[in-house]
């Protein structure tokens, strides 16, 4: 039996420490996965793709927490299913569920993926539901058009006379050629 550890962030900002600190503390691990700035709710994933492919019977996969290999149950069901599919096992240490102490361990994971994705949802219509709010009370987030109305009417301009080029018109402007185009998809 070869035990490997499977590590997930979801952002390139996000810090792996906590996951690395859990998995450092269990015996014999060969070889860590560790995907960064990648989604959870991707079903491909580099370093995971690579674990399950070398999985073999009797292997164990160790994780840090459920969402690290799904944010929705169904993900979570699939990523175990893929696991014992190739004869090996699955073990969290958040959760304490060890697939290999029988049925009930594979009822609570299917619970604890499902409180999960609940959690994940509720975030996301939280989210929304306050980004709705601010924009009612005239506040859109997000960073700061560099394109105020003094230059909007500038482009404008400078667009319908038919003079100058895009680049011309970015450069005398002082914005970039991407956010110029950006701009003109709007008018």
């Amino acid at each position: 039996m070869t035990k490997f550890a499977y590590i997930r962030t979801s952002t390139k900002d996000q810090n792996a420490d906590l996951q690395l600190d859990a998995i450092a503390k269990v015996d014999g691990i060969k070889r860590t996965y560790t995907d960064e700035g990648v989604s959870g709710t991707l079903a491909s994933r580099p370093e995971w793709d690579k674990l399950i492919d070398r999985l073999e019977e009797g292997d164990e996969v160790v994780i840090w927490k459920f969402d690290r290999i799904g944010r929705n149950t169904m993900n979570v069901l699939e990523a175990v299913q893929a696991i014992t599919a190739k004869g090996a096992t699955f073990r969290s240490l958040t959760e304490n569920i060890d697939l290999n102490s029988g049925p009930m361990a594979q009822a609570m994971m299917t619970i604890i993926a499902a409180f999960a994705q609940l959690e994940r949802d509720t975030i996301v219509q939280r989210t929304r539901a306050g980004l709705e709010a601010a924009k009612a009370k005239g506040k859109v987030g997000g960073r700061p058009s560099v394109v105020d109305p003094k230059k909007l009417a500038t482009i404008k301009k400078l667009i319908n006379s038919g003079d100058h080029s895009r680049a011309d018109i970015a450069r005398m402007v002082e914005i970039s050629p991407a956010t110029l185009y950006r701009v003109i998809a709007t008018l």
